[in-house]
């Protein structure tokens, strides 16, 4: 069993139920997806950018990655419908609590000027949105190999109701934040 799995469901599930007095297990929050964006704006010139985001996003998340179209033309960008402009995943299960450890306990840490994250990151439904500015904090890119860095985008999406519960949640599981 996974440790993140294993911490959710033997000290974060306790002292959520004892905080916020939940009479019914089914009220407590738990994690439902992590999605992982990386935008590759410069795809529009040399498609083998967006090849490289692609594989670099899949060796992330250890899934693989779907490229997504743009919705609409914009000319000031170059940018015609449906050409090739991202990237994206999506974690559920196992996956999602496999790469929720990674991140903060290899990645963040490895991260430039890091002190946390920002309360105002939620969306006002539970949700928290990163950003993280250098997708080289992971150990599984090889720094040699890359060709340009990238920032990535996570969202994490909770069942909570509020965002006070999904701080309550994620700070369960190590997640830095800062007033």
């Amino acid at each position: 069993m996974l440790r993140f799995k294993e911490l959710y469901s033997k000290e974060i599930i306790p002292s959520i139920k004892e905080k916020f007095n939940y009479s019914n297990p089914m009220q407590i929050p738990k994690l439902v997806k992590v999605s992982l964006n990386m935008g590759c704006g410069d795809a529009i010139l040399d498609k083998k950018n967006l090849e490289s985001a692609v594989e670099e996003l899949s060796l992330i998340a250890g899934q693989k990655a779907v490229i997504t179209k743009a919705k609409k033309s914009i000319a000031g960008f170059k940018l015609r419908e449906d050409m090739n402009i991202g990237c994206r995943v999506t974690l559920r299960k196992d996956r999602m609590y496999d790469f929720l450890e990674r991140l903060v306990m290899v990645a963040l840490p490895r991260a430039r000027d890091f002190r946390g994250f920002s309360v105002k990151s939620f969306d006002g439904n539970g949700n928290l949105n990163l950003g993280i500015k250098e997708h080289i904090v992971f150990p599984e890119i090889d720094y040699d190999k890359i060709n340009k860095v990238r920032g990535l985008n996570i969202t994490i999406v909770t069942s909570a109701k509020t965002d006070e519960e999904a701080k309550a949640l994620l700070s369960g599981f190590n997640i830095p934040f800062v007033n």
